[in-house]
């Protein structure tokens, strides 16, 4: 199965099309080599996938005939990510929080200013 697919199946892109451009772009690599799209999956391979500012590390056990259920997943891959990429995620969540609450809507020209001006200062 192409790697394109492959990542689009088990759920890791959103959509065949966006596995395809990162592809291209170099952020999927198999064996810690860029990969073209077109480039064949087979079963005990380790997949790196840089996604959302985190190197992803997948290990594939089986391929699957088409995509597959979350709940699915388990079977086909597994996840082999450093627990350092995973505190990486959490601390984005965290430093995205900090500025503004969740639910608050888009800055003011005020709270721009605000922004602004801190940042200014802090440097």
């Amino acid at each position: 199965m192409r790697i394109d697919k492959y990542l689009w199946c088990i759920r890791t892109f959103k959509t065949r099309s966006i596995a395809t451009e990162s592809c291209k772009k170099g952020q999927v690599k198999i064996s810690e080599t860029n990969c073209k799209p077109s480039k064949d999956v087979y079963g005990g391979e380790i997949i790196s996938v840089r996604k959302n500012k985190m190197n992803l590390t997948i290990e594939v056990l089986d391929i699957p005939k088409s995509r597959i259920g979350a709940s699915l997943i388990h079977q086909y891959c597994k996840d082999i990510t450093p627990k350092e990429e995973l505190e990486k995620l959490n601390l984005l969540k965290y430093s995205k929080d900090y500025y503004r609450k969740k639910g608050t809507g888009r800055p003011t020209k005020k709270d721009r200013r605000d922004i602004d001006e801190y940042q200014k200062h802090s440097k």
